[in-house]
């Protein structure tokens, strides 16, 4: 692996490690599978590219994308708790629908930020050099998003997000409204989930409607392979070591994709080997020390 493939790999796992933390909200913390994270990540990314476009300030556009993921979780939960939608079914219309929105949203399937303000550019006016602009961003970023999630779930009400997910059916008699816990969580992680879509697109310089594809087995991946390798004993330790395998992740994809036996149309097939191994080492480990 290049050093600007290291690089690259290292400002992905990063970006896509705030994905990573939402994913992990919703099926670890709330036990809810959420497939509405393929649509989105493009939806944050569409609106802060249009919003951008349209003169809004590009750390504005951030926050702009936060609330549009927010709406789209909420959505996806209001289906499952008021109307009794199952969640894989809920999530899988809340994704469909967000393909045309987005559309909409772009008024066409891409939207170009080439030449135009972002977040990133204070460090090209102080002479930084790329990539330590983008570097210093998703890791200021992240560790945002790691200090406020974890300050969040230790107040009372993060507390009764912890317990719905846990034992729902005892928090629900001590009175605590379990449907609005589920919609405000879920919420909450696919507005990080589009948190991080604005950043990618950013990045990138573009947004398109189909830059989510995969995105619910990549935060997967993620998860899994930073439980295996950092482990979840506490919470803030579960949720640094989604960031920490998001960067694994893209580190050794990356990596294999560097080998001349792969292409870049193995992806998937790498990823799905990856999450397998990952799930299998733990049993395996256990059965290796009862020998």
């Amino acid at each position: 692996m290049t050093l600007y493939a290291f690089y690259a790999a290292l400002q992905q796992g990063l970006v896509y490690g705030i994905m990573a933390i939402g994913v992990y909200l919703t099926f670890r913390i709330l036990d809810f599978p959420d497939l509405t994270v393929d649509g989105s990540l493009p939806l944050g990314a569409a609106i802060s590219a249009v919003a951008i476009t349209s003169g809004v300030n590009p750390w504005l556009s951030l926050l702009l994308a936060m609330g549009g993921g927010f709406l789209a979780g909420m959505v996806t939960a209001v289906l499952t708790t008021r109307f009794h939608i199952l969640h894989l079914l809920a999530s899988i219309l809340t994704m469909t629908a967000l393909y045309s929105i987005n559309i909409r949203i772009m008024d066409g399937p891409n939207v170009a930020l080439l030449g135009r303000q972002t977040v990133f550019d204070w460090g090209l006016s102080l002479g930084l050099p790329s990539p330590w602009p983008e570097l210093i961003v998703f890791v200021g970023v992240s560790a945002v998003v790691l200090l406020l999630l974890i300050w969040f779930l230790t107040t009372e009400l993060g507390q009764a997000v912890l317990a719905t997910g846990d034992n729902p059916q005892m928090i629900r008699s001590l009175g605590v409204n379990t449907s609005f816990i589920i919609i405000l969580g879920v919420g909450l992680s696919n507005a990080l989930v589009a948190l991080s879509g604005a950043l990618v697109a950013q990045h990138q310089g573009a947004a398109d409607v189909s830059m989510g594809v995969g995105t619910i087995v990549a935060g997967l991946a993620s998860v899994i392979v930073g439980e295996t390798v950092f482990g979840d004993r506490t919470l803030t330790k579960a949720l640094l070591a989604a960031v920490l395998g998001s960067i694994l992740y893209r580190l050794a994809i990356g990596f294999a994709l560097g080998l001349a036996f792969f292409n870049p149309s193995d992806l998937n097939l790498l990823t799905s080997v990856l999450v397998v191994v990952a799930m299998i080492t733990p049993s395996l480990k256990r059965r290796l020390f009862q020998r």
